[in-house]
């Protein structure tokens, strides 16, 4: 799936089936790489991971592809469970930010590598707050975080809690905004992160398959009154961004003091000059604003499965995970014990002890529908 994009389309699916090979086949020592991720993400794989895992293994390349998005992608996965059964070739050998629980029994059927059973020299090194099912290899994450204008807030009095962060934008009005939870990922985990205030700060209540109108009733209702309370001490009397790069820009332009965003697209923005280096970035502690992390699988009867094996080990890394935060902006997949001492100083207030989950389907549409209907009745819902 495309970052921070939820939605599988047709238009997905006939992209990933217009990149099937036309009567070819894997050859030997090219590892068939297949993305979901944007194309930030593939040029980091193309000027950073690529040259150096290409130098350290000499006679294997990298072919990186990008699939259009999870659907594309899960027409490759497809593919190659189609030709398990009769060892043809899946022309495929890994695939970077698709869910191994797709396609359908394909965990079952042997289709994708167990990493916990591959005998990774890094698998341990991995993040416990990352670990997912064993064939899912998480590489690199990102959490919403709070982004700061230091030349107005004292780092040492930057709120850390939620009911800080609360009382900070009541008492200092129109410093703080967030975009409608439907047009990006900040403002939504930020409106995700209130539900999880509502329900007692647990996130295992939330699952993709247990919901119901009684239950989103009684956990959404008291969320909405805690986002009504704030409305009128945001951004011009209770205005939202239409996503997350112009809730970016009005930090920049200094219009707030503080926004919900992105990390990897804060650090980036920071790296770019687009926000100064005098952003701070600070993450709840009490409990984190949501993000994830982005997986890898590879392929059980891929042509070069043991060469993208290696490929995966990899990617775990202190060079690559390092890079991961300096480079691509993103939190690393391995425990932060496990990063360059430097950057672990230099990150220490976005470290997360915490990454909760907020699940799609039914969920995010009653989380939508819900904040327009009962915070925002006001905002055209079409608007751009």
């Amino acid at each position: 799936m495309k970052r921070r994009s939820f939605m599988i389309s047709a238009a997905g699916t006939a992209a990933g089936l217009a990149l099937l090979p036309r009567l070819a086949f894997a050859e030997a020592g090219k590892i068939d790489v297949y993305f979901t991720s944007d194309q930030n993400v593939i040029d980091f794989w193309t000027n950073v991971v690529k040259p150096k895992f290409e130098a350290a293994n000499a006679g294997v390349t990298l072919n990186l592809i990008d699939g259009g998005d999870g659907a594309g992608v899960q027409a490759i996965a497809d593919r190659a469970l189609a030709a398990l059964p009769t060892g043809a070739d899946p022309q495929s050998d890994l695939a970077e930010g698709f869910d191994t629980r797709l396609p359908s029994g394909g965990i079952d059927a042997g289709l994708w590598v167990d990493f916990s059973a591959a005998g990774l020299s890094n698998y341990s090194k991995i993040n416990p707050l990352a670990q997912d099912i064993p064939t899912n290899l998480p590489y690199r994450g990102s959490q919403v975080l709070l982004a700061y204008d230091t030349t107005k807030l004292d780092p040492a009095n930057v709120p850390k809690t939620w009911p800080d962060l609360v009382a900070w934008i009541k008492a200092n009005p129109g410093q703080f905004i967030y975009n409608r939870p439907d047009k990006g990922g900040s403002g939504g985990n930020f409106v995700r992160r209130a539900i999880f205030e509502a329900t007692g700060k647990d996130p295992s209540k939330f699952a993709v398959d247990n919901y119901t109108q009684e239950l989103a009733d009684a956990s959404l209702n008291p969320a909405w009154d805690i986002l009504k309370d704030l409305s009128g001490a945001l951004f011009d009397n209770g205005a939202y961004t239409s996503g997350n790069t112009q809730s970016i820009q009005l930090l920049s332009q200094s219009a707030v003091t503080m926004i919900p965003a992105w990390s990897d697209q804060a650090l980036s923005a920071i790296s770019q000059g687009v926000l100064p280096e005098t952003t701070g970035l600070v993450q709840l502690t009490d409990l984190g604003l949501p993000g994830g992390f982005t997986k890898v699988g590879v392929f059980s009867n891929g042509v070069n499965k043991d060469a993208a094996l290696k490929l995966a080990d990899f990617l775990l890394t202190e060079e690559i995970q390092s890079a991961v935060l300096t480079e691509l902006g993103g939190y690393p997949g391995v425990s932060w014990d496990y990063v360059a001492a430097d950057l672990r100083e230099k990150f220490k207030d976005i470290v997360p002890t915490s990454i909760p989950v907020f699940p799609g389907g039914d969920w995010e549409k009653a989380v939508n529908d819900g904040w327009y209907r009962a915070v925002a009745p006001n905002v055209d819902r079409n608007a751009a």
